[in-house]
């Protein structure tokens, strides 16, 4: 599996992101952050950029414990449907 090695947010929801696999990827973190659990984020840009490397889960990671899978961050994967019913 290839994990999240580094991060660096750039404007807005944007992020850069260096993997294990040696790649790096230029990702824009907006269509992911949607849900009661990614309220802070958006509405506080200071929260947003305190987004760190967790080396045990190997993804990126905020202080309230909400993270993103690395697999689809590694492959550019649409984020999950907000529509459950179809």
């Amino acid at each position: 599996m290839v994990c999240v090695a580094s991060v660096r947010c750039l404007e807005g929801f944007v992020v850069e992101l260096g993997f294990t696999d040696g790649a790096t990827r230029t990702v824009d973190l907006d269509p992911f952050l949607h849900g009661p659990v990614f309220e802070l984020h958006r509405a506080n840009a200071a929260f947003f950029r305190s987004v760190k490397v967790d080396p045990e889960l190997g993804t990126i990671v905020w202080s309230n414990g909400t993270d993103l899978d690395p697999e689809v961050l590694r492959w550019g994967l649409r984020p999950a449907s907000r529509d459950l019913a179809g």
